[in-house]
């Protein structure tokens, strides 16, 4: 029998769980927080390979302006972490055309209208649109206090910013394809292809099918302390998990748990190091990884179980790992390419990529003059489970062929020197991020009242937790470091 019981114990070390052991450990609780890999971070961590690292999946983080979440913790912390600003954040580039967002969000509003052929007022009214939407949403993750569980002091809060709201009431349960038509603005490619590309990898669907309120604030994703972590993305990962046990919480790495058992006052976790209990357990894993630790049909557990289906019917991620030397001429920042072959073609298998190279100031990361490119694109699930193992084998090798095919012929000067290669399938991303099926972003928010069943702390059984992207706010590193905080707060609130 273990000799201590924890006010928690939270499964998995991605940000969801590593924001939920902060805030608890931050309030006082005895918190364990257990990983089976040697490193924190899932899907937005680091991992070495023949001397190189590289990035596991999530390149770029939003959230690290002083107020914001992230921000708030390097400085409060002091967490060893340095944030590169970078101008332009992403590149879109297609056969016939390149556009760069600037961190001037009205520059590349007026980019996109100096394009020939650009309806600029309709543009102008969908920004203007988009930018209401965004003020009432994006200070609900820069104040987690403004999510459920909501006090009285959050709730009067909420009333006094009554104003910003209405503006999300005509287009719930619509999509953002829906406001572009209404705008005139359906047929202006090189606008759609953008809103493609950014759905894609933040509500991870295309703009025609994307909840307009959560596609209109993922707008805008690339202003909202977006920036580049210097390094490498583990290292904030690892920073969170030193603040943890500076805290006073227990930090386990690989430390695989296998179970999870209701015991009488709380809950029985079995770990590769042993049982430890705890009055709550809190899972940043995905549903159908809670349900075999709890050894639970799906069938039993029906919230878990439509959760399930929703993250299945989603991605996984094929990626390339690549070190290249640097092409002559490149400037020294890291910096992130988005690769569309075919805007007429799904945003999808190879047709879109996105990349993420590193900088010169990423030391460590690959042989003087040097650099390391994550590479990743979408893969239906649905797709891939339908299909037998060997068809599944050569439906990946296609989708990778596809993928070298769009690098050579968008961003050849980054191919050309090509020193090292690998590629992984969605299995191979399950080994790098113990994410079950090579899963990645969470729930596609495509549009509909659904999205709006559950907006609190996801609780699948008295004292059993589930945080990540699956859950509410999802949908990105920050977002699910949000709800993490939340979640916190819900325990706390029980203590």
């Amino acid at each position: 029998m273990p000799s201590t019981w924890y006010d928690a114990v939270v499964v998995g070390a991605g940000f969801g769980g590593l924001a939920t052991a902060l805030e608890l450990a931050r309030r006082g609780a005895r918190v364990a927080l257990c990983e089976s890999l040697n490193y924190p971070g899932g899907c937005a961590s680091t991992f070495q390979r023949g001397g190189h690292a590289f990035e596991s999946g999530a390149t770029l983080f939003s959230g690290f302006e002083p107020h914001q979440l992230f921000g708030r913790w390097i400085r409060e912390l002091a967490l060893p972490v340095t944030v590169d600003w970078l101008d332009p954040v992403v590149e879109l580039r297609t056969p016939t055309a390149r556009l760069a967002v600037h961190r001037d969000r009205a520059r590349f509003v007026e980019s996109l209208c100096a394009l020939p052929g650009a309806p600029a007022p309709a543009v102008r009214r969908l920004f203007a649109l988009q930018a209401r939407v965004a003020g009432a949403l994006w200070p609900l993750f820069d104040d987690p206090t403004l999510l459920p569980p909501l006090d009285p002091r959050a709730l009067l809060r909420h009333a006094g910013r009554a104003l910003h709201y209405p503006p999300l009431l005509r287009w719930l349960g619509r999509p953002l394809g829906a406001v572009l038509e209404h705008l005139g603005l359906a047929s202006f490619t090189p606008l759609r292809t953008y809103l493609d590309a950014l759905c894609q990898i933040t509500v991870q669907c295309s703009a025609a099918e994307a909840e307009a309120p959560f596609a209109l604030a993922a707008m805008d994703y690339y202003w909202r302390g977006t920036g580049h972590v210097r390094g490498r993305i583990g290292q904030l990962a690892r920073a969170l998990a030193g603040a943890v046990e500076a805290q006073g919480g227990t930090v386990l790495l690989a430390n695989r748990v296998k179970a999870v058992t209701p015991v009488p006052g709380g809950w029985s976790v079995t770990a590769r190091r042993g049982e430890l209990r705890a009055r709550h357990v809190v899972a940043n894993v995905l549903p159908r990884s809670l349900s075999r630790l709890l050894d639970v049909p799906l069938d039993r557990l029906p919230r878990l179980d439509r959760l399930s289906r929703a993250v299945e019917s989603g991605w996984g991620a094929a990626m390339h790992y690549l070190v290249v030397r640097a092409p002559a001429g490149a400037h020294g920042q890291a910096h992130h390419l988005e690769l569309v072959q075919d805007a007429s073609a799904p945003f999808i298998e190879g047709n879109h990529l996105f990349m993420s190279i590193s900088g010169e100031a990423d030391a460590g990361r690959a042989p003087p003059g040097h650099r390391t490119v994550t590479v990743s694109t979408h893969v239906p699930l649905t797709t891939l489970s339908q299909l037998p193992a060997e068809a599944q084998r050569g439906y990946v090798e296609r989708i990778q062929a596809r993928m070298g095919q769009g690098l050579r012929r968008l961003a050849p000067e980054w191919v050309a020197g090509l020193t090292h290669a690998m590629t992984a399938s969605p299995r191979t991303y399950q080994r790098f991020t113990q994410r079950d099926g090579g899963a990645v972003g969470g729930v596609p928010r495509r549009a509909g009242l659904a999205n709006y069943r559950h907006l609190g702390p996801f609780q699948v059984r008295d004292g059993l937790w589930l945080v990540g992207d699956s859950v509410f706010p999802g949908q990105s590193t920050l977002a699910t470091a949000v709800g993490g905080v939340r979640t916190a707060a819900s325990i706390a609130s029980r203590r």
